[in-house]
């Protein structure tokens, strides 16, 4: 027997649970084999695992559904018993300001107007590359197209990658399974996903591979089709690996590629592979590419103040850099002529 608590935040009960708590009495109807109990603003189950978990996957959809209408009917409660599985969505979007509702039933969209052209490139483009500064949204913005595009039943997975860069300390020495060693690499793909998807939804989804997140390397060999296919950071990636990732696209994929220039953990001696597949294919056509700034920067006040100062200096390094090529190539010349006119060469 297992136990599960859900409690039930920022909800008017008789709103949720109907008159004499009619909704959860409609729902425990349809599983006769586990026990739902309603006390306050807390709902109880027992019953057995698989039974347990499609039960909390109707509450976390009525819950969304409910922050979006602000009620629940009995017409509601057999629309989700109806489901007849974990794909089925309750929320097709039609709106065209939303991308995806959250998991709490928060409203995800575009806040800026670079994040609008991002979204408005992934919708026109099968390939999309988005640059920018940290804190422009461009992994929570990609997450949030996949996440619909799997609930409007666009594509039948997710896939999200992003090359693990070693910075310090080697992936060999760290404690645990590959999945333990490269999981932090993936933190922020896993925060957004959960501000999406319920997170017993999502624990199935990866189970049964609906939704993958794993390093750029498992890529190899793969062909990705049926797919809306992340990869992030892409800056840190090299020439090989990204040619080896933009030719997994199948015949029926949408891909993004993400990444910051200005945070490039590569050696010095090796060149990004972003910026080669940005010279190589930019005007190809059913390629999208959108340039993000300090102006798009969403998280606190100061990033973007921090994001113009890094890119003040970083312009400034590269005017010198620019300039004192200048100056060597301008006294090689000189030289050169000098060992002419001495008749050394």
């Amino acid at each position: 027997m297992v136990e599960k608590v859900i409690t039930l935040e920022n909800i008017s009960l008789i709103d949720f649970l109907g008159t004499e708590n009619q909704n959860i009495k409609q729902l425990a109807a349809a599983f006769p084999s586990s026990k739902i109990i309603s006390r306050g603003n807390e709902i109880k189950i027992q019953g057995q695992t698989p039974e347990i978990t499609k039960i909390h996957e109707i509450l976390s959809s009525l819950i969304d559904h409910y922050h979006k209408f602000g009620k629940i009917t009995h017409n509601s409660v057999n629309r989700y018993l109806s489901a007849d599985s974990f794909t089925d969505e309750e929320v097709i979007v039609t709106s065209p300001d939303v991308i995806v509702y959250g998991s709490k039933g928060g409203v995800i969209k575009a806040r800026t107007p670079n994040q609008q052209r991002l979204i408005d490139a992934v919708e026109k483009n099968d390939l999309t590359f988005a640059l920018g500064p940290a804190g422009t949204g461009k992994t929570y913005v990609s997450v949030a197209m996949a996440v619909r595009a799997l609930k409007n039943k666009e594509v039948k997975k997710i896939i999200i990658s992003r090359p693990v860069v070693e910075a310090g300390e080697s992936l060999g020495f760290l404690p645990g399974d590959m999945k333990e060693k490269v999981d932090p690499y993936l933190r922020p793909i896993y925060d957004a996903l959960e501000d999406m998807i319920p997170v017993e939804k999502l624990k199935y989804y990866q189970e049964n591979k609906i939704i993958e997140i794993a390093p750029l390397a498992y890529m190899r060999g793969r062909t990705l089709n049926n797919a809306f296919v992340l990869l992030d950071e892409a800056q840190n990636t090299t020439p090989a690996q990204m040619k080896m990732f933009l030719t997994r696209m199948g015949p029926n994929a949408k891909v993004m590629v993400n990444g910051d220039w200005s945070q490039i953990d590569l050696p010095r001696n090796q060149r990004s592979g972003l910026m080669e597949a940005l010279t190589i294919l930019r005007g190809v056509k059913g390629i999208g590419v959108v340039e993000m700034n300090a102006d798009d920067v969403v998280r606190h006040r100061l990033v973007k103040d921090i994001v113009n100062a890094y890119t003040k200096l970083d312009e400034e390094k590269r005017a010198k850099r620019d300039a004192q090529a200048e100056e060597d190539e301008k006294n090689g010349v000189e030289t050169n002529k000098r060992f002419r006119s001495n008749g050394r060469v």
